[in-house]
């Protein structure tokens, strides 16, 4: 599938009025807030539309910049490299983090315990 064709798809699910997304689920989210007493139907369905359209972006964003264009795949480090490259998407930089192998995390923490020691 080339890239264009995969934008057309994109903005034809934008101007869609159906979600892919359950709405069922998003009020369920919605109403784990304490905040949140009553959901509107029009509210539920403006929070699942943008909900679908911010992942979408996401995706897309990610496939673009990402390394898996020749496979047609798209891949948590893609995504993680999105999230912390783009200024967009760095709010996801917690929930989205790069994977590193638990020896160079180990050793990462030696090193700040070692600074620490220094101070």
């Amino acid at each position: 599938m080339s890239e264009k064709n995969m934008e057309e798809k994109v903005e034809q699910a934008t101007n869609s009025k159906n979600v892919s997304l359950p709405m069922s689920r998003v009020r369920l989210i919605m109403k784990s807030s304490p905040d949140v007493s009553c959901i509107n139907q029009d509210a539920l369905f403006l929070t699942t539309k943008a909900t679908e359209l911010f992942v979408k972006h996401l995706a897309l964003s990610s496939y673009k910049n990402g390394s898996g264009k020749e496979t047609n795949t798209l891949s948590y480090s893609d995504l993680a490299n999105a999230a912390e490259e783009t200024e967009t998407f760095q709010f996801l930089t917690d929930i989205l983090p790069k994977k590193i192998l638990a020896r160079d995390y180990l050793k990462s923490l030696e090193e700040m315990k070692k600074d620490d020691d220094n101070l």
